[in-house]
């Protein structure tokens, strides 16, 4: 089981392009929250994230009250939890809203000139929705603002030769344009994260450092490979022939929780996508995430969520919860 594509495929993420420009110093602009750029860009969407790849040139970039970092050439500047941000050729001047540079509701993905005559910067910039309703442990560990070298990436050359590729598709108004953007878009988001999660020290704590260990990886995978198989630590633990104080240890160490603590929360994340889609009825979803009672799913989703699954999906799921790990 690859538990990155996992935890993806429960977020549901969409992605595009929103601005091709051709930025000439000195330039700024400001990208207002996701809440505000969602209404302009997926009416709809509960998180918006954004991206932005460098393909010629340089450039600065800082999330509201963050430290600003500095971009190059083949570098993507990741905004995951859509917080508002400014990017420029410097942050000193001041930084005009997005929508001076290109009207976000009716994106135009031919070249736009910026600025004034001084250095270029060609910078491609993407939106990626996704669903935000239950906490996940992928966006729960990532930070505010970061960047991911593209080129010394394996697959780095093709995406950007992809992202070239559809610029001009889509400049050129070929039927399925807009399509073939999406998905290069998507790809290149999860791209981004792949490469931060490579990139992390070794140190590093948390849900995105357990993917790297060994034994708390092959743990992670066998619980997303069978979410309602009556697990225990000590099945784990010699499914994977470690003991079970490593296991235990080790788990809890790097993710934050004990194993059965944080099966319980993945599967109640999976109860949520499944009511969100209104898939059966609750003795049956109950017992597609290893609850063989209904009652005994309903107490555990209530203490995860504070309402009930019956309530939860009546109510579209509106309560949105903060981002936490499981």
């Amino acid at each position: 089981m690859d538990v990155l594509s996992d935890v993806l495929r429960t977020i549901r993420l969409e992605g595009a392009l929103f601005l091709n420009g051709d930025m000439h110093a000195p330039w700024c602009f400001k990208v207002p929250k996701g809440a505000h750029m969602a209404q302009l860009l997926r009416p709809g969407a509960q998180r918006l994230a954004i991206c932005h790849l460098v393909l010629q040139g340089e450039c600065w970039a800082q999330v509201d009250g963050g430290e600003p970092i500095r971009a190059h050439a083949g570098d993507v500047i990741a905004v995951p939890h859509g917080d508002s941000h400014v990017v420029g050729s410097g942050l000193l001047q001041a930084a005009v809203d997005v929508a001076h540079v290109v009207n976000p509701r009716a994106p135009e993905l031919e070249r736009i000139r910026y600025g004034g005559n001084g250095d270029r910067t060609v910078l491609v910039c993407s939106w990626f929705a996704y669903e935000g309703d239950a906490p996940n442990p992928l966006m729960a560990n990532i930070p505010r603002l970061f960047t991911t070298s593209l080129r010394s990436r394996p697959a780095g050359p093709w995406i950007e030769q992809s992202v070239n590729f559809v610029l001009g598709d889509a400049a050129s108004h070929t039927p399925g344009s807009e399509m073939v953007a999406a998905k290069v878009a998507e790809v290149l988001f999860a791209e981004v994260l792949r490469g931060y999660i490579e990139s992390m020290p070794a140190n590093n704590p948390g849900w995105l450092a357990g993917l790297r260990d060994p034994h708390v990886s092959r743990c992670l995978a066998l619980m997303h490979g069978d979410p309602a198989r009556n697990w225990t630590v000590d099945a784990l633990a010699q499914e994977i022939h470690v003991s079970r104080s490593v296991l235990a240890d080790r788990f809890a160490e790097l993710v934050g929780a004990p194993p059965m603590h944080y099966l319980t929360r993945w599967r109640m994340i999976l109860a949520a996508g499944m009511l969100r889609k209104d898939q059966g009825n609750l003795a049956r979803i109950a017992e597609g995430v290893g609850y063989e009672s209904e009652a005994a799913f309903n107490r555990a989703f209530k203490r995860e969520y504070g309402v009930s699954p019956g309530a939860w999906r009546q109510n579209g799921a509106r309560a949105l919860v903060p981002d936490a790990a499981p």
